[in-house]
């Protein structure tokens, strides 16, 4: 389906307009990843900035070819699936990434905080390291 009125002209514009800034606005994010894959120190950081901000990016451009889909009158049904794949997949991935990164034993930059470690926990005379609840 086709619009051949002025209406629909109009409103094709309207949704192509919208597409190119859904692609600019992916574009923004997937340069946002690229930079922190480059800029991060360590392993953990930089598989952070890619995945978020590539899913981002991904979603945006297939949101933006959603929209010219439909501009042109036809299904988009593969861009719903390709969408609904990435969604899922790049948190796994990236699950599967640190998992891996943990098991080889791979240091972090990221500062511990200092209760976090038993062992490093200030000591005060007479605690047992127990909160005390009062009732």
């Amino acid at each position: 389906m086709t619009w051949w009125n002025e209406e629909g002209a109009a409103m094709m514009v309207v949704l192509e307009y919208l597409a190119a800034a859904l692609v600019l606005l992916a574009a923004f994010f997937l340069l946002v990843g690229a930079v922190g894959l480059v800029r991060f120190p360590d392993v953990y950081m930089r598989l952070h900035a890619p995945t978020k901000a590539s899913t981002l990016g991904v979603g945006g451009v297939l949101l933006a070819s959603i929209l010219v889909s439909l501009a042109h009158g036809r299904p988009s049904l593969a861009e719903l699936l390709i969408t609904l794949f990435v969604f899922v997949t790049a948190p796994v991935s990236a699950s599967l990434m640190a998992q891996a990164a943990l098991h080889m034993r791979l240091p972090s930059g990221a500062p511990v905080p200092r209760d976090a470690v038993p062992e490093r926990r200030a000591h005060t005379p007479g605690s047992t390291g127990q909160a005390s609840g009062k009732s």
